[in-house]
């Protein structure tokens, strides 16, 4: 409940946070515009035209399926990555042979395009969420495992032998000294790898499935809908925005409260 209290509270100074946020989205709204104006509402419709779009298909109840359907292979390729990758990253981290021996693999996945995945995902897994869900993975996976592994490996080794010389109790060196270091490194790596795991869902149901906005999108694409396509995209793209800021920022903000009180 004080949790809860201290989230609330802290609520309004948060969304005032946000206004550089809106800013660049206005400002890109506006770019928007200016393709429209510039090139034809063929080529690029513009912003009120791919809204009134969107805006029927959410009316209409088609497109709460298709996001939902993206939403949920997105975010358990995404969550399967988020653990292996923050684990076996820490893991790693702590030896340097396991770390020298993991580097070569990360470069072979990170090198991989993802459509190579998905090619060998649709021979495995076939038209099934499996194909989208193990592309996620693949793709998002090397990102955490960077960002955990580099965590662990530029841990201060001052801070930790001042931190024994005090005996520091083990809870207090795991929350005070390893857990703020170690995630200003993980906070990063997951926001990257969530905006990596929605561009590569969307490419796979374009491939790969029957529904989801992929599959929308490749119906938009062979009728020359371009407003519906924007629609679309418009729609993706404010589902990773509102993952990313009403969920990973506001914990990201909470754990990190730290360097507030340091400051």
């Amino acid at each position: 409940m004080n949790l809860l209290r201290a989230w609330l509270a802290g609520l309004p100074a948060y969304l005032w946070s946000g206004w550089g946020a809106i800013a660049s989205l206005c400002l890109l709204l506006a770019a928007w515009e200016a393709v429209s104006l510039a090139y034809g509402p063929l080529v690029m419709p513009d912003p009120r035209a791919a809204f009134a779009t969107l805006w029927g298909l959410i009316d209409s109840g088609a497109a709460w399926p298709e996001l939902a359907a993206t939403a949920r292979r997105a975010l358990t390729g995404y969550a399967l990555s988020v653990v292996a990758g923050s684990v076996l990253g820490l893991v790693a981290g702590l030896s340097m042979t396991a770390s020298m021996m993991a580097r070569p693999l990360v470069t072979v996945l990170m090198g991989t395009p993802p459509i190579a995945w998905l090619v060998l995902a649709m021979l495995w897994f076939g038209a099934s969420d499996g194909t989208p869900v193990f592309t996620v993975f693949v793709a998002s996976f090397p990102v955490i495992f960077i960002g955990a592994l580099q965590g662990t490996r530029t841990l201060d080794n001052q801070l930790h032998g001042m931190a024994a010389a005090f005996r520091l109790p083990r809870r207090m060196m795991l929350t005070d000294v390893y857990l703020p270091h170690v995630v200003s490194y993980l906070f990063p790596a997951w926001i990257a790898a969530l905006g990596t795991a929605w561009k590569v869902v969307v490419m796979a149901e374009l491939l790969a499935t029957q529904d989801g906005v992929g599959a929308a999108l490749a119906v938009s694409r062979s009728h020359l809908d371009t407003a519906a396509t924007m629609g679309w995209i418009a729609a993706v793209v404010g589902l990773l925005l509102a993952v990313e800021y009403l969920v990973l920022e506001p914990i990201k903000r909470e754990v990190e409260r730290w360097r507030e009180q340091g400051a």
